[in-house]
């Protein structure tokens, strides 16, 4: 089958959104289909387009940018080609322009699926505010147009404000995971770049320097980490500069992750491909989401590191909580609390010995062939409705 799948940004831009997308563009791909991903020029030196992996990548120029948006004058134009052409339609949300290929979908009577990952919280200032209303509205219109709503787990689709309002239509997919192998000389030379005085235990924090992440909460709970673990290191993968829209929170933490940084225990390790997050996740005893808000909603970090038998401390979100809880793996903190999260790095930690993963159900549940697969029956359950 030919399949679109349209989003705001692809990779190699980093975000959970966006490692999913391109997860289950590959997989569909490996299956036989014809992929196509119709994306935004976000970055000026990515070509407009390419093939990847064997997925085709087109990239539509943006004019302008508000806050985390941007706006494409010729998107449209260059939809309407592309739904005439495919099969089968995926979304990602949120996204201003996916109620347009939501829309031409229902009316050329193709098989549209949403997959929608979380809601959606601007910061601060009257263009963002409007910038957020207009992708609410965009967000709910795509939902009355497409056919059907995935998400990740039903304990977020019941608490978003969003989804919680077109319950019919949702479906419960797991997200795709996979990470690659790694030697023992690769982790060594990890270990040897970012933690050559092998301090320990070390903390991992796998993100984007961005409000929702909570990162000030992993910065208030280390006081009382460091009481007992004065050795401790903080090793936070993802990319940390420059962010759009986040240049304001960055320099309020600057001063204390500095402070950090110069007795040795933060460091940055900075956006890592695959191989090396596989690496990541073997010099790590713990990993924390001290995520703040449904812009996360369930964290795909989680399972990767506990693929690699590390537990996890994650917010008391929707759908954050569900690895944990799922799977057994770590501690739930509330949110917003650095004395909860400090109280539950600790509990684990004192148990780093103890956690064992079912590597068969993890490797089962989230292999992206499997989610793939769950994608085509949706659709040509669809197909038999329309």
């Amino acid at each position: 089958m030919r399949i679109l799948i349209a989003l705001t940004y692809y990779r190699p831009h980093t975000s959970g959104l966006t490692i999913y997308a391109e997860r289950i563009a590959r997989a569909l791909a490996k299956r036989g289909h014809r992929v196509t991903v119709l994306t935004s020029h976000y970055r000026k030196d990515l070509p407009y387009e390419e093939v990847c992996d064997g997925v085709r990548i087109i990239r539509v120029p943006v004019m302008m940018r508000i806050s985390k948006g941007v706006i494409m004058p010729t998107f449209g134009a260059v939809a309407s080609k592309l739904v005439a052409e495919s099969d089968w339609i995926q979304l990602h949300l949120p996204q201003f322009d996916a109620a347009g290929i939501a829309l031409r979908g229902r009316m050329m009577r193709k098989p549209t699926v949403v997959t929608y990952h979380c809601d959606l919280h601007m910061p601060p200032g009257f263009l963002a505010w409007a910038a957020n209303q207009g992708v609410l509205l965009m967000n709910n219109l795509a939902a009355r147009c497409t056919h059907k709503i995935v998400t990740y787990t039903q304990d977020y689709a019941e608490n978003s404000p969003y989804l919680a309002g077109f319950l019919k239509k949702v479906r419960i997919i797991s997200p795709p995971v996979i990470l690659p192998e790694t030697s023992d000389q690769a982790v060594e030379a990890f270990i040897g770049e970012f933690n050559p005085e092998r301090r320990s235990p070390v903390i991992g924090m796998a993100a984007r320097l961005a409000t929702e992440k909570g990162v000030e909460i992993l910065l208030g709970a280390l006081p009382e980490i460091l009481e007992k673990y004065p050795q401790t290191r903080v090793l936070f993968a993802g990319p940390h500069k420059g962010i759009v829209g986040e240049e304001e929170y960055a320099a309020r933490l600057a001063p204390l992750i500095q402070n950090y940084e110069s007795r040795g225990i933060w460091k940055f390790v900075g956006e890592l491909n695959p191989q090396e997050m596989a690496a990541y996740y073997k010099t790590i005893d713990v990993l924390v989401l001290p995520s703040l808000n449904g812009t996360e909603a369930f964290g795909l970090v989680q399972i990767e590191a506990m693929m690699n038998k590390v537990p996890c401390v994650a917010s008391n979100l929707p759908g954050v909580r569900q690895p944990v809880k799922r799977h057994g793996m770590g501690e739930i903190a509330e949110i917003g609390s650095s004395e909860s999260l400090g109280k539950a790095v600790l509990d684990v930690l004192a148990r780093r010995n103890e956690w064992k993963p079912d590597m068969g159900y993890l490797q089962n549940e989230y292999n992206p062939d499997r989610i793939a697969a769950c994608y085509e029956d949706l659709f040509t359950e669809i197909s038999k409705e329309i």
